[in-house]
């Protein structure tokens, strides 16, 4: 794997090795029923190739055809689908509401919903999983309960979900906000992003703030009754949606976070991320990391930005030493100069070098 372009790679604009391309084929799974949740798919690349699951962040994002770029699609055969609830998969809370959408969907749903994919679309064997944020906890829970379906890992802005990993994101000083907004009073991405701090942490009243995502998720737990309760509903997931947008990259590009701040993506992200966080992921406390024995076999390669605010750089060390900690060492593991996007330079340039590097299925 040759990673020599990253230290002489300072441009903001990313340079991608592979074109955009069309998918082969597109279409909808139906995975459940009460609610009928049905998944949007996309196949990319040689149908006879080496099968590529691709696992977008969030919970509540959803996938675009520019994912695709990482891989030579002359190689692989790569699958993008939405999660439940979100992006053009049936029904999203933006177009059915949380009460529908948000049924049965769970991180357990979400795992059977990878299988399902792989046996309509015919994959029976191993396959590499390919996730970033959100993506990489889902990657590494199905594969330590599939490991045997699971040829390599690839890992990128790694979230362990921990109860601290939430709160350097979402609560920083939101308890002593009122009292001073520019009081470091305790770790979070807010140290350097006070003005979009700001109009994150003012969307709660100051009484509610000692908990910002219960503050938030009792809005979004609210039955709107009229149109001045829909809309602070949806002001407040584009609070929420545009928080994580602005500080996901080292450097922010605007131009390319103006979904955050769109209404039917903010209602996703922000009520399904709160669905999950509130519940703890659906995931015994610490779940990964006591059951990193189960994968410690798999080639896993880390990529993580060292300026990555949504998921700090403690949540790859904390994962690599688990792995040393059940005798084993990722098969790679940089450290970009990078925020938390996977579309920065040098991590795209470095998730580009992984996926033309790995050995293929048949040696691995």
């Amino acid at each position: 794997m040759d990673f020599s372009k990253l230290q002489s790679h300072s441009k903001v604009t990313t340079e991608w090795a592979y074109p955009q391309a069309a998918p082969n084929r597109t279409g909808w799974l139906q995975v459940d029923t009460a609610p009928d949740h049905s998944l949007y798919w996309e196949e990319y690349g040689d149908p006879q190739g080496e099968p590529v699951m691709f696992l977008h962040g969030g919970p509540g994002g959803a996938c675009a055809p520019v994912m695709a770029r990482f891989f030579d699609l002359a190689r692989y055969r790569v699958i993008l689908f939405d999660q439940r609830g979100c992006g053009k998969s049936q029904p999203t809370v933006a177009s059915h509401g949380p009460q529908v959408a948000l049924t049965r969907n769970t991180t357990d749903y979400l795992v059977d919903d990878i299988n399902a994919l792989r046996d309509a679309l015919g994959i029976t064997g191993r396959m590499h999983v390919f996730g970033g944020s959100w993506g990489s906890t889902l990657a590494l829970v199905y594969a330590i309960r599939h490991p045997d379906k699971v040829a390599s890992l690839i890992l990128r802005g790694i979230f362990l979900g921990m109860p601290e990993d939430l709160a350097f994101m979402y609560q920083g000083n939101a308890a002593d906000y009122a009292r001073d907004p520019y009081a470091l009073t305790h770790p979070g991405s807010y140290v350097s992003y006070p003005d979009e701090w700001k109009a994150f942490v003012e969307v709660i009243a100051p009484q509610d703030r000692g908990d910002m995502m219960a503050g938030y998720k009792a809005i979004f737990d609210t039955v709107p009754a009229n149109e001045a309760e829909r809309e602070r509903q949806l002001q407040a997931a584009v609070a929420w949606s545009v928080w994580e947008g602005a500080i996901s990259h080292m450097i922010p590009e605007p131009a390319d976070d103006g979904k955050y701040g769109e209404a039917d993506f903010a209602l996703c992200f922000a009520q399904i991320e709160a669905h999950f966080f509130a519940n703890n992921l659906f995931l015994e406390p610490n779940y990964i990391v006591r059951n990193i024995d189960r994968i410690a076999a798999l080639p896993i390669h880390i990529v993580h930005g060292r300026f990555d605010l949504v998921c700090p750089l403690t949540q790859a060390s904390h994962l690599v030493e688990a792995l040393k900690g059940a005798g084993a060492e990722p098969a790679s593991y940089v450290k970009t100069n990078a925020g938390h996007s996977a579309m920065e330079g040098q991590t795209v340039l470095a998730l580009t070098a992984i996926m033309d590097g790995l050995a293929p299925i048949s040696a691995a």
